[in-house]
């Protein structure tokens, strides 16, 4: 497993590297596969104002999943600890997703609710470009995704592991891209483009 940790104006002390580096190391024992590559990047906030100035991000690549999270503490190992239990949390998920599908194989009719419901805000980025705004109708936020070919089932363990409300992806069946999206009540939502058939 390849674990890489940077610093966002801070530096990182060795201490605070071998600790980053265990404690992550710990997180995804739950979940050995290969290959996995971690990237971890912390930052603190220099603003006196704020409780928690200290922050860790962590994001976990492996067999075409992605796992993200961010967590911000009073102090940097504070922020490491949680971040990385969430990361063990969101695996174990992963880890029971994948087992009952190979079992019983997924049941989509299930967990994919009737299409028509608007999709929410968040999506997963690789890219992010910030744009001023001086009023809220304005774009404020750019972001450029990578659209995975994806089947249903693997999209539906991809929003878990994101944490998101909603994931754009290519469906591997068609090669159209689908919107999943997390609604109100708990269940998905699928948005899908409509295609027209020409008949000869």
């Amino acid at each position: 497993m390849d674990i890489t940790v940077t610093g966002r104006k801070m530096t990182i002390s060795d201490a605070l590297r071998d600790y980053v580096e265990k404690k992550i190391g710990d997180s995804v024992k739950v979940f050995e596969i290969s290959p996995m590559s971690v990237e971890v990047v912390l930052r603190k906030e220099r603003n006196p104002s704020n409780p928690r100035p200290a922050t860790a991000e962590i994001t976990l690549r492996t067999k075409g999943h992605v796992v993200r999270t961010e967590e911000s503490e009073e102090d940097m190992y504070a922020a490491v600890d949680v971040a990385a239990a969430k990361v063990e949390r969101q695996l174990r998920k992963y880890k029971t997703k994948v087992l009952d599908r190979r079992t019983r194989g997924p049941k989509l009719a299930e967990v994919l609710a009737p299409i028509g419901a608007e999709a929410a805000s968040g999506a997963p980025a690789e890219a992010i470009a910030l744009i001023p705004a001086e009023d809220e109708d304005r774009i404020v936020r750019i972001k450029e995704v990578a659209l995975d070919a994806l089947s249903e089932a693997e999209a539906l363990i991809q929003i878990d592991l994101l944490g998101h409300d909603f994931f754009v992806y290519t469906n591997s069946t068609d090669g159209l891209t689908n919107v999943l999206y997390r609604r109100k009540d708990g269940s998905y939502g699928l948005i899908k483009p409509q295609v027209e058939t020409v008949e000869g």
